[in-house]
């Protein structure tokens, strides 16, 4: 394995982790939306990474992490009777997201901060890789 997968390693779980910032910034901005229907009312987004494995000589390596897609939650929504709504259904109800606000921010902390460390991994490793060069100087 070359020195330099670690950086294709730590650039895909980046480009991962930037995805799910993404999906929980639209969590968060569809949290307070309503709809007249549950087939149109916003449902909450999650990300579903897989690991990307190589060949090498024979052996199977972890070669970085990738979106395998981006599922919408089934859990069921909470609907909420206003009568008065331009978006209320014929009983008067309107359906909120079932995104929860509180879990969001966390998962929001987390992947900002997977993302530091994957910096981090690569600051690091340019690093030590500029030390072993002038080493040979």
């Amino acid at each position: 394995m070359s020195l330099f997968n670690v950086f294709d390693i730590a650039g895909s779980a980046m480009s991962a982790e930037s995805v799910r910032l993404n999906v929980t910034s639209s969590n968060l901005a569809n949290a307070q939306t309503i709809g007249d229907s549950e087939a149109t009312t916003y449902h909450a987004r999650q990300p579903v990474f897989s690991a990307v494995m190589q060949s090498l000589r024979g052996d199977t390596v972890p070669g970085g992490v990738r979106v395998a897609g981006i599922l919408e939650s089934q859990q069921k929504l909470e609907s909420r009777y206003q009568p008065d709504s331009p978006l209320a259904n014929e009983e008067g109800y309107v359906f909120l997201p079932n995104v929860n606000v509180v879990d969001e921010m966390a998962n929001m902390i987390s992947a900002s901060r997977a993302y530091e460390t994957n910096v981090e991994v690569m600051n690091t490793s340019k690093q030590l890789m500029l030390a072993t060069l002038r080493m040979g100087q």
